[in-house]
């Protein structure tokens, strides 16, 4: 029977305890939200909801084609211009969303011969970025640039070196300074993707790359999601003029792909601006996380010590993770749930993420939830 093997996955995954389901969420959830990625809490922010109100009256509902055809609006190149001036980079390039910036630097920069060497801890769309490229993928131990240049040294060419500036999974930071010398030394390019540091790392929120003096270099991309600090949707990659131009005809999802919708422009935009004038949200959301960590490792959980907003709680199996985030959900907290084989290193985990405008009380209450329904 066609699509037969499918019931036998199902099954599989029914018995590992791995089964994902969707639960959608009314307009006025009453959880306390510790499972988005609206880091900076604009995605509600009545400048940003009425940025996208705004753009979607004057521009419609859709970009209504792709970026080189009609896909391309005067507010399209207007964020491109102010994301590109705040984070110290060239050029921008906004995209659908942060997945199809991914594929389009890591396919675009790696041609046929090259090599690509990538963190065992990348993002799912950086890898499959990797296993598209015309080029060999080396992937490298977690967030250590020795291994990083001993790879690229077996290679004479085109190369280039692939990492996450913050791990989605334990909110680590990668070494990013000591990644771009590796680089250096073999001639290689350094493309990051700042979908976890853009809004939270920096000088006032400006992304990590900015943060430790590479924003701006000829040798260096970023890549960026508008849908976490942003609080809206769609992707960017930051970089070289030259590069840009290279995406402008070279990646196919950006040829290929109908434009970012312009309400979403309009948020992001929005967003964009009241962080410059707000600046102390970044320096608060990394605030946040630190209480949330100190506050739940004095309380005896095993917590991983965040670099950006992302505090991981490690729980003793998968079954355990689900249990205690459905828990949680019961109690009136929502808080991720992370566990194989979306973790490369096999460990399941709550997955929690700061927000610049929790309160001390909303803090009080989700550290509280989370010692009560511990398994």
């Amino acid at each position: 029977m066609a699509f037969g093997w499918i019931d036998e996955q199902a099954q599989l995954r029914a018995r590992a305890g791995l089964v994902r389901t969707l639960r959608p969420r009314p307009a006025d959830s009453p959880l306390l939200d510790l499972a988005s990625n609206d880091y900076l809490g604009l995605a509600r922010h009545p400048e940003v909801t009425e940025g996208a109100a705004r753009a979607a009256r004057d521009w419609g509902g859709g970009s209504t084609g792709s970026r080189l055809v009609t896909g391309t609006t005067e507010l399209h190149t207007e964020l491109e211009r102010e994301l590109a001036d705040f984070c110290g980079f060239q050029a921008a390039l906004v995209f659908s969303s942060g997945y199809a910036a991914n594929l389009a630097a890591v396919t675009a920069l790696a041609p046929h011969g090259s090599l690509i060497v990538s963190d065992a801890g990348n993002h799912a769309s950086l890898i499959d970025g990797c296993r598209l490229a015309r080029g060999t993928t080396q992937v490298v131990a977690h967030a250590e640039p020795d291994a990083a240049r001993k790879a690229l040294a077996t290679h004479e060419g085109t190369a280039i070196a692939v990492s996450d500036t913050v791990f989605s999974v334990d909110g680590d930071a990668a070494p990013l300074a000591a990644l771009a010398e590796a680089c250096r030394e073999h001639g290689a390019g350094l493309v990051v993707d700042d979908a976890h540091g853009l809004g939270v790392l920096g000088d006032g929120g400006r992304g990590a790359p900015h943060a430790v003096g590479l924003a701006g270099a000829d040798d260096v991309v970023a890549t960026v999601t508008l849908s976490k600090s942003l609080g809206s949707q769609g992707g960017a990659v930051l970089g070289p003029a030259r590069v840009v131009d290279h995406l402008v005809n070279a990646a196919r999802t950006f040829i290929f792909d109908t434009g970012l919708a312009p309400a979403a422009a309009g948020a992001a935009l929005s967003a964009l601006r009241l962080l410059r004038r707000e600046p102390q949200r970044a320096a608060r959301a990394r605030a946040v996380a630190g209480e949330l960590h100190a506050r739940l490792t004095a309380a005896g959980l095993e917590a991983v010590r965040p670099d950006a907003a992302v505090v991981s709680v490690r729980a003793p199996s998968p079954e355990d993770a689900v249990r205690w985030a459905a828990q949680c959900r019961a109690a009136g907290l929502a808080v991720g749930c992370f566990r194989p084989p979306s973790v490369p290193d096999g460990i399941s985990r709550l997955r929690l993420t700061a927000r610049a405008d929790l309160t001390g009380q909303q803090i009080d209450r989700a550290v509280r939830l989370i010692g009560e329904t511990r398994p």
